[in-house]
């Protein structure tokens, strides 16, 4: 989720073919930093880092979890600054690894405790994206007007999570719910401006802004999956 968005003309204002191709790079980009994400998972849970980082952050998930909100807001704002393409795909990069590792202790357990979960929350967050993305291409509706609602969301979700953490209170099922909820409208909000606002040479961090509300998404579709009795 980003503003911000409108330095040059936006690629709906270009011709079908050259607006197609944008798309195209956009989505192709979030599929390669799904695939990357993947891979740096496979690589730190055959070399033993995802077990030895496991125990620490179990112990603070709500900072683990404003830290990933946080990532997410941090590195698609950078991106957005950046007017190298090298410097772009460095950020989504780091981006990327970040959220590896920030993953990797709550893989970890589900893989441990609960297998099959993870490739059962996947399946649910790829189609409930598929859905979502193709609401927003069918319809075509700007849905920019929801970026003062994530933000609010968004800070309300930051004040509950401290508070959790200053009062030791559980934030429970529905805050998982409800989170899945801020996703699902980023995604919308993301996939919106791509097609109505993005500039035909950002498609790099267009591509980081949907790619952050997908793994957000994941994130707590995989925790309500393991709250499951």
């Amino acid at each position: 989720m980003n503003d911000n968005v409108n330095y040059l003309a936006p690629a709906s204002s270009l011709s079908v073919e050259d607006r197609s191709q944008f798309i195209w790079k956009c989505y192709a980009h979030v599929v390669a930093g799904i695939l990357a994400f993947a891979a740096v998972e496979a690589y730190l849970f055959q070399s033993g880092i995802a077990a030895r980082i496991a125990a620490p952050m179990i112990n603070n998930w709500l900072l683990v979890i404003g830290g990933l909100m946080l990532a997410g807001w941090g590195a698609t704002h950078v991106a957005h600054r950046l007017e190298s393409k090298q410097a772009q795909y460095a950020a989504f990069a780091v981006y990327i690894v970040v959220q590896a590792l920030v993953f990797s202790p709550l893989l970890f357990i589900a893989e441990a405790t609960q297998p099959g979960v993870i490739d059962s929350a996947a399946g649910v967050t790829v189609l409930g994206c598929v859905g979502l993305i193709a609401v927003a291409m069918i319809t075509r509706k700007d849905f920019s007007f929801l970026r003062g609602m994530l933000v609010w969301i968004g800070l309300l979700a930051m004040v509950g999570i401290v508070a959790s953490l200053l009062f030791g209170f559980q934030l429970g099922t529905w805050f998982s719910v409800a989170m899945i909820g801020f996703a699902g409208a980023a995604i919308l909000y993301d996939t919106s401006n791509i097609m109505h606002h993005y500039s035909q040479e950002r498609y790099v961090a267009a591509s980081m802004a949907l790619f952050a509300s997908i793994m957000l998404m994941f994130w707590y579709v995989l925790q309500l999956f393991m709250s499951r009795d």
